[in-house]
């Protein structure tokens, strides 16, 4: 083992133009928003992006101009406030390419790829609109053992990963406190992993609870220690969304989807000149009453 630490800017380099990317967490639990932030501000293009629900990431890697493609279940402003008219606008005028699966699909389609083999069948896409959106890409098959027909959709492998974690090590063992989501599938599906993490801590307690480490260190390539990486989405039993901050985004980039979420994009990520000057335009007030949310939940 070695030590995989290293800066968000070296992070990004790892993952070049054109590369299939997959986003960790799900809607706003979790998300690795500081890998996306630097990703935008250091100018990648072209990239593929899976998630299996996105909301402000989505937003982000649409509107910025970093993604030409989104494979995903679901593509809003995040539970609160409905679709999201930057993606709708990106969507509807072909600048970026949507790909619509269903949430059990997208899973399976991890699930394949972590397992190593080139599809999954399932049952609940057959007859959908889903079946015909994606015809090219799915199948139908006899089962050899029952003669029921089902779909046969293919694995996902993104060339890269991208998983926000509450912690870690300096060699990757990376424990996840509340739900998972698809991240093991996804960091076993990938070619490389990228773990951005709250804290770093030591292997020696790591090992104190084995039982909590859901990525193993010989899936993850990078490990980059962002505290309130997540922001302003929620990290299980840290801090819940910044509910605020988020109104007023999603009120400036629905209000014009081109030149407002532009100016946005200016303010948020590229004035900032590190993670930490990110963190100011959300503002330490609403930081400090997301954490008190987060761990008073956690801790009753």
């Amino acid at each position: 083992m070695h030590d995989k630490t290293m800066s968000l800017a070296e992070a990004a380099a790892l993952v070049p133009d054109g590369a299939s990317l997959g986003i960790g967490g799900s809607i706003m639990s979790r998300t690795p928003m500081a890998m996306i932030w630097q990703l935008i501000k250091s100018g990648r293009r072209n990239l593929n992006v899976s998630r299996s629900m996105m909301s402000t990431d989505g937003d982000w890697v649409v509107g910025s101009g970093i993604a030409d493609r989104i494979e995903t279940s679901w593509c809003a402003q995040g539970i609160s406030w409905g679709l999201s008219k930057v993606a709708r606008d990106r969507f509807e005028t072909g600048a970026v390419v949507y790909e619509e699966w269903s949430h059990l699909a997208m899973g399976q389609r991890y699930h394949a790829g972590a397992m190593g083999v080139p599809f999954m069948p399932m049952r609940t896409v057959i007859g959908s609109d889903l079946e015909r959106l994606a015809a090219g890409k799915v199948g139908r098959s006899t089962c050899p053992f029952t003669g029921e027909e089902v779909l046969l959709v293919p694995a996902l492998n993104p060339e890269v990963a991208i998983i926000h974690v509450q912690r870690c090590d300096r060699f990757g063992n990376a424990q996840i406190d509340g739900l998972p989501f698809m991240d093991i599938d996804l960091a076993c599906a990938a070619d490389r992993v990228i773990l951005t993490t709250e804290e770093i801590v030591s292997t020696e307690q790591i090992r104190r609870a084995p039982e909590r480490t859901r990525i193993p260190f010989f899936c993850v390539e990078a490990v980059v220690d962002v505290p309130f990486g997540s922001a302003p989405h929620e990290c299980f039993g840290l801090y819940e969304p910044m509910m605020r901050h988020l109104d007023r985004y999603v009120a400036r980039a629905n209000s014009d989807p081109r030149s407002g979420f532009e100016a946005l994009m200016t303010e948020l990520v590229h004035e900032p000149a590190d993670w930490t000057q990110f963190l100011e335009r959300i503002g330490v007030a609403e930081l400090v009453e997301a954490m008190g949310r987060g761990r008073s939940i956690y801790r009753d």
